[in-house]
């Protein structure tokens, strides 16, 4: 098994519930798995995140997925993070591999969102905050953590609960970024909307990339936006 929840009970998991409820868990993917799930990743070629296609991805990421995604693994999340009956909420499934400068702005992700989980695939990362997931007290300083920043390393995880506080966000960063995330939803409607939008977005940006690269390179460090 890719994704074992048993995984989740190690001992230097970090479980909170103030400010916001939230888990970061370290070594949660096999090291056998490393080259399949890079070999298998999607190869986009624009910035973001990008609705799953299990066309896009190799066996080894689509078996990731569905485990991600899995009634267990959602228990075992709702368990951790105090939301009963998780697995029952239509899951969202977007992917990234590229990222601009503008990505990572402070945010709480939107009211339609329950809890968001995100496993990283990066094989190494720069000796930099760049990039790294803060959980974060306010929306306003990018410096005010409530936890140690979490470098998105293979095997890497993070989950919270959405919250009017669930800050979180990264410094600008701007190349190769893997991730996997799973929003667990309010609706069908919802999964549905989100997946329309996300799928424009993707035609988008290859239309109009450079753009898109341009929008808010310079950004502030701390700068945020409303969901």
């Amino acid at each position: 098994m890719l994704l074992d929840p048993a995984r989740l009970e190690r001992p230097d998991t970090d479980i909170r519930h103030e400010p916001f409820s939230f888990m970061i868990a370290h070594g949660q993917l096999p090291d056998e798995s490393r080259n399949d799930l890079e070999r298998d990743f999607p190869q986009y070629t624009s910035a973001g995140f990008f609705p799953y296609d299990a066309s896009d991805c190799g066996p080894s990421v689509n078996e990731l997925v569905q485990q991600m995604t899995s009634r267990a693994f959602s228990s075992a999340i709702g368990r951790h993070l105090g939301i009963p009956g998780l697995e029952d909420y239509p899951t969202l499934v977007t992917l990234c591999r590229l990222l601009n400068k503008r990505h990572g702005t402070i945010h709480t992700d939107s009211k339609s969102k329950i809890a968001t989980a995100l496993i990283y695939l990066n094989p190494m990362w720069p000796d930099s905050s760049d990039g790294c997931l803060r959980f974060l007290a306010s929306i306003d300083d990018i410096d005010n953590t409530v936890a140690p920043e979490l470098k998105p390393l293979y095997g890497e995880f993070a989950v919270f609960r959405r919250a009017e506080n669930s800050f979180h966000g990264h410094l600008p960063y701007e190349g190769e970024r893997r991730v996997i995330q799973v929003a667990w939803l309010t609706s069908e409607e919802e999964k549905a909307r989100k997946t329309k939008r996300g799928k424009f977005s993707r035609v988008f940006k290859k239309i109009f990339g450079k753009l898109d690269r341009q929008h808010g390179a310079g950004r502030d460090r701390s700068a945020s936006h409303p969901d």
